[in-house]
């Protein structure tokens, strides 16, 4: 059995696990919401994690949901209305209230009485060799069953803690998860998180390391077995760079979550829609970011001819790849349902 996929992009990892959930060596587990094949204790090392995307999932990922999650987990917001607009079904799954139990977000920048993310900055920043920069997502006081081992709710984080460490002048992170489904939740948690490392790499102006990922529990439903695909269809490299230092970084993180409240109402014409598309922030990584994000907020509109400029205005190639292969192959009502939350 091989529980370690080791390579230079996110697509070299996922096809590794992919095919090692669909041999003989997974265990057939059930699931409270179905049966799985199960992989216990895998790791992903991503050698290069700029290439955060995976591309070969079939149907593709939402990359305006993943890139507006990104955004709102920076923005330590729990707000749940904010990040359905971009996932509408996402409630169904994570629950029905205002804010969201288990927001990474929050849960980094705010939920223990401290900002951890702004904590590992600083520990990195005046002691590069520190061990001791990790930051924790999992809370026993929040997130423990009940003494009947029933979830004590539907958005119990699936991330544990990240641990971050400079060596050879570059930023590596670990990510340790509990549980982690490889069609749903994986792909995601790749965006997510080496995003945040490339985020931190940048306000502490070294290089960008190794990204690996230990999923205690990693897993792939029998109903999504039929879904998965191992294509090796071409895509273009990521060409945006989202280093910036801490306070270029935090003021345009925080102009795009501004709009992102705004576009999130659903209720903008194409002039609101237009005027915040266009960041003109002078780091094109996060203006494509901007336009991606409204491009899904006219589509939701129907607003076609607006959605077509916005894309064509974003300078990453594979963003519009991404892009293009979400929107045929996805319909607005059904989404992609991102459900990291499932208890076993």
């Amino acid at each position: 059995m091989n529980n370690y996929f080791s390579g230079e992009t996110a697509n070299d990892v996922w096809n590794q696990a992919h095919a090692e959930l669909n041999n003989n060596s997974s265990t057939l587990v059930a699931g409270r919401t179905g049966d799985t094949y199960e992989l216990l204790h895998a790791v992903f090392s991503i050698s290069n994690p700029r290439e955060r995307w995976v591309t070969h999932r079939l149907p593709p990922i939402s990359i305006a949901f993943a890139l507006a999650e990104v955004v709102w987990i920076m923005a330590s917001s729990n707000d749940a209305a904010v990040i359905n607009f971009w996932n509408p079904p996402l409630q169904r799954y994570s629950g029905t209230g205002e804010t969201y139990h288990g927001a990474y977000g929050y849960r980094i920048r705010k939920r223990f009485g401290r900002d951890q993310f702004i904590d590992a900055y600083n520990t990195l920043s005046h002691n590069s060799q520190s061990r001791q920069a990790v930051i924790m997502i999992w809370n026993p006081e929040d997130d423990q069953p009940n003494q009947f081992g029933v979830p004590v709710s539907s958005d119990i984080p699936c991330n544990i803690c990240s641990m971050l460490k400079i060596r050879n002048s570059s930023l590596e992170w670990t990510q340790i998860l509990r549980s982690n489904d490889i069609f749903l939740g994986v792909p995601y948690n790749f965006v997510q998180f080496t995003m945040l490392q490339e985020i931190m790499a940048g306000w502490l102006n070294v290089g960008l390391g190794t990204y690996t990922h230990f999923s205690d529990s990693l897993h792939l439903y029998l109903r999504d077995s039929g879904r998965l695909s191992s294509s090796q269809i071409s895509s273009p490299p990521n060409s945006d760079n989202l280093m910036a230092d801490k306070e270029t970084c935090s003021k345009i993180l925080e102009w795009i979550y501004e709009n992102m409240m705004i576009l999130s109402s659903g209720k903008n014409d194409e002039n609101t829609i237009l005027e915040k598309a266009f960041l003109k922030s002078g780091k094109k990584a996060y203006d494509n970011i901007m336009l991606i994000l409204a491009a899904y907020a006219a589509k939701r509109a129907g607003y076609d001819s607006l959605k077509g400029h916005l894309i064509e205005n974003c300078e990453n190639h594979l963003y519009k790849h991404l892009w293009r292969n979400w929107e045929v192959q996805n319909s607005e009502n059904r989404g992609d349902v991102h459900h990291e939350t499932e208890e076993h």
